[in-house]
């Protein structure tokens, strides 16, 4: 059974949309489900998130952990937005059913994408940040 908040953000997704010249651009998918998220971000000088937008293709708990994900790293720095992990994103949106924990890890893993893009865009390092992968699977929770 979904919670209150994973329903909220499925019929009421926040920051859906992509934004034109994204500072960075992540996607991933989950190819055994087929969901698809791609989270872009508009990052300041400072290296401040000031807008984060998604798209998402998958079922009504990719679309909600999308949402929430954006809502995360909103006004957070890259090194903060890097913190946001998938459990960070299931106990915002007051957890997710077993068969649904891959949508949290595709939320995490389209937002390293997004900041490893944008890393390469300036031609800096993001400390921390590793090469993301373009396809998650449920048994690499982490």
């Amino acid at each position: 059974m979904y919670s209150e908040k994973v329903m909220d953000h499925f019929q009421n997704p926040r920051n859906m949309g992509e934004i034109e010249d994204a500072s960075g651009v992540g996607t991933v998918g989950n190819a055994k489900c087929g969901d698809i998220m791609r989270i872009f971000l508009d990052i300041d000088e400072e290296g401040v998130i000031r807008e984060a937008k998604f798209k998402t293709f998958g079922c009504g708990a990719a679309v909600a952990t999308s949402s929430m994900a954006t809502e995360l790293v909103k006004g957070k720095t890259v090194q903060e937005a890097l913190q946001v992990t998938n459990k960070a994103v299931m106990e915002a949106l007051d957890g997710l059913p077993p068969v649904k924990v891959h949508c949290s890890l595709l939320a995490e893993e389209a937002i390293h994408a997004a900041l490893w893009d944008y890393a390469k865009k300036q031609g800096i390092a993001i400390e921390g940040l590793q090469e993301p992968r373009a396809d998650i699977h449920e048994d690499e929770e982490s």
